[in-house]
């Protein structure tokens, strides 16, 4: 079945069911941190402090911020729908059928196909979420919401580039896991089995990634102060 036919969740449930799957047993399952707990230690104080003044002071003067561009959501529509097809597209994540065990690769060419897809998502996502501040900046009632998604951005994304720059290492675990469960006389079973994972789970990332920037559309999409 492919994954290009299925309904598009919500993406934070999803990608955290697909990083359940790769990242196997560890001394941590099962354990859930309070969301107090676990915001406290993706924001260290000096950001925190960022993040207070932006959502308490007054927001700065727009002043001469750029006028709202009406085809900036079908570039972004386009941007994500572009990284989908090329994740899809990818002949090293196409499910192959069997195969001789020595055909069999090991799992660097699979880092770097997951970095390279990693790479491209960051570097979309964060030209356009810049360029939607810019726009939310231009509008009186949103400029408010324009200070506090950069100071989100500043707070969280160490973190987040931390955990997910960590996934290519979980992926090679569960690369070893699978490899070393394969039934025999079924060669290539398991490795397509790991070609559906990390696609799925690089399809759960980039709608992940792109959710600032879905947020950031949605309100403009809904100020009545914009023409």
């Amino acid at each position: 079945m492919s994954s290009a036919s299925r309904p598009v969740p919500v993406a934070g449930p999803v990608f955290l069911r697909q990083l359940a799957r790769v990242a196997g047993p560890g001394p941590d399952a099962g354990a859930q941190a309070p969301l107090a707990a676990t915001l406290a230690q993706w924001i260290d104080w000096p950001r925190a402090v960022a993040l207070a003044g932006a959502l308490d002071g007054r927001p700065a003067d727009a002043g001469e911020a750029p006028a709202p561009d009406p085809a900036i959501a079908g570039e972004c529509t386009a941007a994500q729908a572009r990284l989908r097809e090329a994740i899809l597209a990818d002949p090293l994540l196409a499910v192959s059928g069997p195969s001789p065990a020595d055909a069999e690769p090991g799992f660097a060419p699979f880092r770097a196909c997951h970095q390279a897809h990693q790479r491209a998502m960051l570097a979309a996502t964060g030209r356009l979420r810049g360029r939607l501040r810019d726009l939310v900046a231009a509008a009186p009632t949103l400029a408010r919401l324009a200070e506090v998604d950069a100071a989100l951005e500043q707070a969280l994304a160490p973190r987040e580039h931390a955990l997910l720059g960590r996934l290519p290492d979980l992926l090679d675990g569960h690369f070893a896991r699978l490899r070393a469960q394969h039934v025999p006389g079924m060669p290539g079973a398991w490795l397509d089995r790991f070609r559906l994972d990390l696609r799925d789970l690089l399809l759960a990332e980039l709608d992940l990634r792109f959710s600032p920037v879905h947020a950031l559309l949605a309100a403009l999409a809904n100020d009545e102060s914009l023409p």
